[in-house]
Formats: structure tokens, C-alpha cells, sequence
């Protein structure tokens, strides 16, 4: 019995995916070439009316380029995980209203029979090229891989190219334009801010979450805000790029000037000062009251907003002179306005909290 179910299951997705294809061969849309991030050669309606977002930022990126009436679908994770810290959807409540088209997560599942019920002209696909041909081959509708370069990165040329096509396929070449000229514009205000400032003081930054939440031993080398900042990351003496975690004598030894911690996991901070007090009073910038509280910006892949935000306050901290004209808290909501379209900051610092010197929450 089971059997014939999934016969009839297959003959039904099979009728459904013909209709599809005979419909667009009536309509005789006009096509379009274009050559993807993952290099592959894709023919695409000239005029898109119908989109949905497949894998880790997808949808982050058409709220970028003001697209969200053109969604048809979303994956099941943009509703199941709420919206708290993806300012892309605490800004578009309504997009939870769509109908789902997969799993979503780190492994995308898609729903192919849904995603052809619901017609879309073009599929973006991030971070899976895999994920793509098989949208392809199963819906006959055209699915467009984009990316946003290394993980954390805010201004990754592959993030850049790919808006740019995507504004292109969805007419928004102009947003697009504008997305990236703001940061590109915002990496130049911070570096030259750096470069002014001269030598920071050393840094680190901890409780980065990678496949979860982690304590004060998580951090990173290539920390965008950081590297943008021109800031000496006493991480980088371990020579490793993505996610390290360091041993404590490691923090110990190389006793940074300034400590940054991912909000997100302060929680774990705290309960590791309560076992291990002695560690975290003889660290300088804890001992000295230079220990400062960060957005996080990495869920569901990059929040490029945030991470923005989070380097313009970091180099209050670390450049005060360079940064005096700077009010951390209205350039966050500059920044979250112009991104997603509404001023999130006190939202995100209720849940978080904010921007601020937090050596008060070890005692």
C-alpha cells in the first residue's frame, strides 16, 4: 500500500511539474542569461514577478533589496525560530504568513512539490549549488545560487555580486546599487576612522557562537568588525581563520587591553566567572572595568546590519577621539533603517542587551 502511495505521490508532482513547464511555454516569456556565484549559467524570466529564498540568508538578502512582495514561500526555520536577532524578519512579521516551502536550517530540505504548486519565476539558493540543480531538475523552474563570501565577512566581494545580481533578475538594480555603496561607504568611514586613530589597543573578543553557544573560549581571528577596525585581535597569533577555541591560559598569557563578548552567550560567561572567579580577576580588562557587551550578528548566516552597527561601537571603544561624533545607538538605527526599513536597536537590546560597558555583570 505504501508503495502505491508514493507511486501516485511521484505521478502527481510529475502531472503538477508538466503543467508548469506547458504554462511557461504558453506564456513565451522572454529569458534572460546570467552566470551565478557558483559559476553556473542560468536562463531567467526577463520580468520576475514570483521569488523564494532557499538556504542560510537568502531571504535576508531580498528584504535588503525591498523584494519581500515578490515572495511566494518560506522555509519552515524563518517561522519555527521566531525572529528575534534576524532584523530581516523582526522588520517583516508578514513574511511568517507565507506558505512553507521547506525545512530550512543548516541543511535545507526543500518542499519541490510545494515550491511548483506555488509557481515561482526564480528560486535563490545560498550556500548549496546541490540545492540548485535539483530545484531545477524536479520543478523545471530556474534556481539561482548567491552567496555571501566567508562566514561573518560584511563586505565579501561574492556578498556584493551577488546583490547585484539579484538586483538585477528582480529589476532592483538601483536598491541594489544603493546596498552596496552603503557598505562600501560604512568600510571606509571605519577603516579611515582606524587608520586616523593609529594603534589600538590589543583586543579580543569572546563568546562567539558557532553551532551553538560557547563561553569565553570562542572567538575568531577574522572578525569583521575587527579586522575592519584595524585592530590588533590578539587571536590572530593562533593563525587559524573561521571558528578557534582557545585554551584559557591562552587568554590568560596574552591579557588583552579591551574584551568584547557576544551578548548572546553572556549568560555562559557569568557561569563560568562563578566557578572560575580568580581566572577572571586576574585579566586586566576585567580587572580594570574594560569589558564590553556586542550584538550578535551571526544567525542564519551573516546580519550584515549588525555587524555594521557592532563596528561603528567597538570603535567608539577602541578610537574614542577618532569615533567622538558617534552616537553607537542612533547609527545602529540608521543602519537597521536603511537595511530593513525600521529602527530595531532598543528592540534587539531588550532581548540582548545593548551596546556597554558590562565588568558590573562579574562580581
Amino acid at each position: 500500500m505504501r508503495r502505491v502511495l508514493s507511486v501516485l505521490a511521484l505521478l502527481a508532482l510529475s502531472i503538477l511539474l508538466a503543467g508548469c513547464a506547458q504554462q511557461a511555454e504558453e506564456n513565451g516569456k522572454k529569458t534572460v542569461t546570467v552566470t551565478d556565484a557558483a559559476g553556473r549559467t542560468v536562463e531567467v524570466p526577463e520580468n520576475v514577478e514570483r521569488i523564494v529564498a532557499i538556504g542560510p540568508g537568502a531571504l535576508r538578502l531580498v528584504v535588503y533589496l525591498q523584494a519581500t512582495d515578490m515572495v511566494v514561500g518560506v522555509e519552515d526555520a524563518e517561522t519555527m525560530w521566531g525572529e528575534t536577532g534576524r532584523p530581516y524578519r523582526m522588520a517583516h512579521p508578514e513574511l511568517a504568513e507565507k506558505p512553507v516551502i521547506g525545512r530550512g536550517g543548516p541543511y535545507p530540505s526543500p518542499n519541490y512539490e510545494k515550491i511548483a504548486e506555488l509557481k515561482p519565476d526564480v528560486v535563490f539558493v545560498s550556500a548549496y549549488p546541490e540545492i540548485a540543480e535539483d530545484v531545477q531538475q524536479k520543478t523545471g523552474i530556474p534556481a539561482v545560487v548567491v552567496s555571501y563570501g566567508k562566514l561573518g565577512s560584511f563586505d565579501d566581494k561574492t556578498l556584493l555580486d551577488s546583490l547585484r545580481l539579484m538586483g538585477m533578475i528582480l529589476g532592483k538594480e538601483e536598491r541594489a546599487e544603493e546596498v552596496v555603496s552603503f557598505i562600501e561607504s560604512a568600510v571606509e568611514d571605519l577603516s579611515t576612522r582606524a587608520e586616523r586613530a593609529g594603534e589600538s589597543p590589543t583586543v579580543y573578543v569572546g563568546a562567539i557562537s558557532y553551532k551553538g553557544g560557547h563561553g569565553i573560549e570562542s572567538t575568531q581571528c577574522s572578525f569583521a568588525p575587527l579586522t575592519v577596525l584595524k585592530a590588533r585581535n590578539v587571536a590572530c597569533e593562533v593563525n587559524m581563520s573561521g571558528a578557534i577555541f582557545i585554551d584559557k591560559e591562552k587568554l590568560a598569557e596574552w591579557d588583552p587591553d579591551v574584551v568584547f563578548i557576544d551578548l548572546s552567550n553572556l549568560e555562559l560567561v557569568k557561569a563560568d566567572f562563578q566557578k572560575n572567579p580568580d581566572f577572571y580577576r586576574e585579566l586586566r580588562a576585567f580587572r580594570e572595568g574594560r569589558v564590553y557587551g556586542i550584538l550578535p550578528f551571526n544567525y542564519y548566516w551573516t546580519n550584515v546590519e549588525i555587524a555594521i552597527a557592532d563596528a561603528y561601537y567597538m570603535g567608539k571603544v577602541l578610537y574614542p577621539e577618532q569615533f567622538s561624533d558617534i552616537d553607537p545607538v542612533k547609527k545602529a538605527d540608521e543602519v537597521f533603517r536603511f537595511f530593513v526599513g525600521k529602527e530595531l536597536y532598543s528592540e534587539l537590546a531588550s532581548y540582548y542587551g545593548g551596546f556597554g560597558e558590562i565588568s558590573g555583570e562579574f562580581t
